[in-house]
């Protein structure tokens, strides 16, 4: 398969946050932090909905809603990735990372009914939400396609 190497790299992802949520999970008590930094804290955190926690105060069927569209997305990426040709590795490369942080949170609602976020930045009184290593694969993929985009838009005109 020509395109083996992004899904490895996809996959290598989908291990490191599974590891890193595992640690916390495992080491860590709901609501419990671990002070890194002054701006840095690893806290367990359980966000029963998207982004922001967006949809987490409903009454439970955003979970099904959620495992739904995260299962539909990571198809939708896997159909792009094979229709991409390997010259555009950089499309590749975003394409891999987008794929792994919607399989890394997708597992976590899919078998625990919520996604792990540990990831703690603040400044004094500015706490920006609880996030992920799945959380960064999406931003930097989404960041990164979004460049390429960018790019090739500019080389057409």
């Amino acid at each position: 398969m020509k395109h083996t190497k992004w899904f490895l790299l996809a996959l290598l992802l989908v291990v490191i946050d599974q590891l890193t949520k595992l640690l916390v999970y495992g080491y860590l008590k709901p609501h419990e932090s671990l002070e890194i930094t002054g701006f840095l804290s690893i806290t367990h955190v359980h966000n029963y909905g998207a982004a922001f926690s967006f949809l987490a105060n409903e009454d439970g069927w955003q979970q099904t809603f959620l495992v739904t569209i995260s299962s539909m997305a990571s198809l939708a990426i896997i159909i792009w990735m094979v229709k991409t040709a390997q010259v555009h590795a950089s499309k590749l490369i975003a394409l891999s990372l987008i794929l792994s942080g919607a399989i890394g949170n997708l597992i976590d609602r899919a078998a625990l009914g919520f996604v792990i976020d540990f990831i703690d930045l603040h400044y004094q009184d500015f706490y920006w939400p609880v996030f992920n290593v799945a959380d960064i694969a999406i931003t930097l993929g989404v960041m990164l396609l979004l460049m390429v985009d960018f790019k090739q838009e500019k080389s057409k005109s």
